[in-house]
């Protein structure tokens, strides 16, 4: 099993959630949060002072899948968060060693 970490530019999560569920994925979890990588920010113009914004609004998505759908859900978040633009985000993949569904007790993939 694996589990999948993609950052995103938030108004790309309709995208890259329907294009998860196109394939089969049945769930995500989503968490706002903020971040910068090469673009470093930017300045703004606030009622005439400028001033740096540092952290960028950005969206975690989560996602537990079977070692089969690795390649397809990689695919699916890169073209559908992809914009052409710095700020687009990153895929981070781990080993997922144990899955317990809560409310039955199930493990491994059959709790994804």
């Amino acid at each position: 099993m694996k589990f999948v970490n993609a950052i995103i530019k938030p108004f790309k999560l309709d995208d890259v959630r329907e294009a998860l569920s196109e394939i089969g994925v049945k769930g995500l979890t989503v968490t706002e949060t903020r971040g910068f990588g090469r673009q470093k920010g930017h300045t703004e113009l606030y009622r005439g002072a400028e001033y740096v914004v540092d952290f960028l609004p950005k969206l975690k998505i989560e996602v537990a899948i079977e070692d089969n759908q690795l390649e397809s859900v990689i695919e699916a978040i890169s073209k559908s968060a992809n914009t052409g633009k710095f700020g687009d985000g990153k895929i981070f993949v781990f080993d997922l060693e144990q899955v317990v569904r809560v409310r039955t007790g199930e493990t491994g993939p059959a709790a994804i």
